[in-house]
């Protein structure tokens, strides 16, 4: 099987399109959203209704930070994320708030573990960017009956760790359409990048592709109308830092 694995989308509809549409070019079977589908962006209705859309065809979607901010956004704002969250609570229907109030922290399938941040306590939204917090959130997923690989989000960039026998994490920076074998003798344990707010400097959305079957690892880069996301966003309002980000790509 092949599995998408898209995440952090932050209401950018023209990302999310875009994603969709590389990776069923590239095969994918099924889709997993790892968290984070609103917050930043001008879209979150719209894309809500993708990823509710996705879930009926029978993806993973999982709750980010960002989720959980819009469900219930503070009275005020103490950090750059919750500048946010009460523009998009007021935008989603109950529908929509209800979703993602229901989403899941973390999902399994098979010998893969899914997760928006870090495995270890997944609702402390805990960054892995390094080898140690890589290495923490694996050891927690290992505690889970076959577990061989960790994918999730958060951090806005892709990297990959593997650990082999003897040896402690290694990092390893992927290059982008080339496929990375992941062989089920190791541990491994992945951030897919952001599909709607990436921060490496480079606008263009990212994504990952699983095969499941040959055990690969494909990260991808996907371009889309960056400047009509960023319009978006001044158009509605908010706040110019968000707009300006998606054209740097930071």
């Amino acid at each position: 099987m092949k599995l998408a694995l898209l995440s952090d989308l932050h209401s950018n509809l023209g990302a999310l399109q875009a994603c969709i549409e590389h990776a069923r070019a590239q095969g994918a079977q099924r889709f997993a959203v790892l968290g984070d589908l609103v917050g930043y962006g001008a879209e979150p209705v719209q894309v809500l209704d993708a990823v509710m859309a996705l879930a009926q065809q029978g993806a993973i979607v999982l709750q980010g930070n960002h989720d959980a901010l819009a469900a219930f956004p503070p009275n005020e704002s103490r950090a750059m994320g919750d500048a946010t969250a009460l523009w998009t609570h007021e935008q989603l229907s109950l529908e929509q708030k209800r979703f993602l109030v229901g989403l899941p922290l973390t999902a399994q399938i098979e010998d893969v573990l899914l997760v928006h941040a870090s495995a270890n306590e997944p609702q402390k939204w805990r960054y892995v960017e390094d080898e140690r917090s890589a290495g923490a959130s694996l050891d927690a997923a290992l505690a889970l009956p076959g577990v061989r690989y960790v994918f999730g989000g958060h951090v806005h960039r892709q990297t990959l760790y593997y650990r082999s026998t003897g040896r402690g994490l290694m990092a390893f920076n992927p290059t982008p359409g080339v496929a990375v074998p992941t062989p089920r003798h190791r541990h491994w344990i992945a951030t897919v990048g952001s599909v709607g707010q990436p921060r490496d400097g480079n606008p263009k959305s990212q994504y990952a592709l699983f095969d499941t079957t040959a055990a690969q690892l494909t990260f991808h880069r996907v371009a889309y109308d960056h400047h009509a996301a960023a319009a978006a966003i001044r158009a509605a309002g908010l706040l110019e830092f968000f707009a300006k980000r998606l054209e740097d790509g930071r």
